[in-house]
């Protein structure tokens, strides 16, 4: 059975293209970090390998396999902590798609974090995806589509993958894995729609640590010196140039933590996802106009537009810490 939750649209179209064989040769699987798209490329594999009649069953030999990442015929790569996902991988992608399934139907092929395929690398792909194989399915997992080349976009049948209600997720969480109203509130506001998120924060306490640790980095900020700005700005230039996808979560806490700060302003505090840190949002949005935190939560979205661009990140960084306003915070 399928084991992506919330995602049933998705899940009644990839039945019935299995059920008329007629699954396509490219899928383009979008969402936020943590919706489910990696747990949904790998049932999607099983489905296409599955040797019960209703795939993917997840007990079959080539199931289990695919699950414990053993199976010859699934090939998946990704961002890790490296900067961009090179060409070198596509081209050994590419020789090994002329070759056949090996042990199972199908042949598989995830690249996870497609949005950090470099230029090279995305041109590359475009030429296989142009003249697919037989018996050779790929799958693009992707947050942000728009970083993708259209020409890649347009060679794939998109599967969007949508975030699941608050109350949703606090009942998974709840029912299904025991644990307690309050935790469970914090974790549903928290992954913001995304279980995966709230699941791997139950899994391993040291993500709720580090979340800690980007806030009050970020608190202080607002009150730091020109020359302590400029100095984070630097680290983070050169955490972006080794490891994109941290300093892409540290972005996505800033939104996340500054947009609190808009609702707390117009009176919209119960909608707020910090829910443990409201005090503290209570005390700094009182020192910020509004128009304030309108224009910083802009200048965020498009520091972050101009490092998918390839600008200097340095710069772009420098920038920013110019554009934050600087107060006395209260602490909380």
């Amino acid at each position: 059975m399928w084991q992506v939750l919330g995602q049933d649209k998705i899940l009644a179209s990839l039945d019935y293209s299995l059920k008329t064989n007629a699954v396509a040769h490219a899928y383009l699987l979008v969402g936020p970090r943590h919706i489910g798209k990696g747990t949904l490329a790998l049932n999607l594999a099983q489905a296409l390998n599955c040797d019960a009649p209703e795939p993917p069953c997840s007990q079959c030999r080539s199931c289990r396999r695919i699950l414990e990442h053993k199976h010859a015929d699934i090939v998946s790569i990704g961002l890790d902590s490296r900067a961009e996902i090179s060409i070198n991988e596509i081209r050994e992608l590419q020789r090994l798609a002329n070759l056949p399934p090996y042990e199972g139907k199908h042949k598989v092929f995830i690249i996870n974090d497609a949005e950090y395929l470099s230029t090279e690398a995305a041109n590359s792909l475009l030429k296989i995806l142009e003249e697919p194989p037989p018996k050779l399915v790929w799958l693009l997992l992707t947050a942000e589509k728009s970083r993708l080349l259209p020409t890649v976009v347009s060679r794939c049948q998109q599967l969007e993958l949508k975030p699941m209600s608050l109350e949703q997720v606090e009942q998974i969480l709840i029912n299904l894995h025991n644990i307690d109203t309050g935790k469970a509130k914090l974790l549903a506001r928290l992954c913001q729609g995304c279980l995966g998120w709230a699941l791997s924060a139950l899994a391993d306490e040291d993500i709720l640590v580090q979340r800690a640790h980007r806030i009050s980095t970020l608190s202080s900020l607002t009150s730091a010196s020109l020359e302590q700005r400029f100095a984070y700005a630097q680290e983070l230039a050169i955490q972006f140039s080794q490891n994109r996808r941290a300093v892409a979560e540290i972005m996505e806490i800033w939104l996340c933590w500054w947009h609190d700060l808009m609702l707390i302003k117009g009176v919209c505090k119960e909608a707020i996802i910090n829910i443990d840190y409201e005090t503290t949002l209570k005390n700094q949005a009182a020192l910020l106009s509004l128009i304030e935190i309108k224009e910083f939560v802009i200048a965020l979205r498009s520091t972050w537009e101009e490092l998918a661009k390839n600008v200097n990140p340095r710069l772009a960084f420098e920038s920013l810490m110019l554009n934050m306003p600087r107060k006395e915070i209260i602490s909380g």
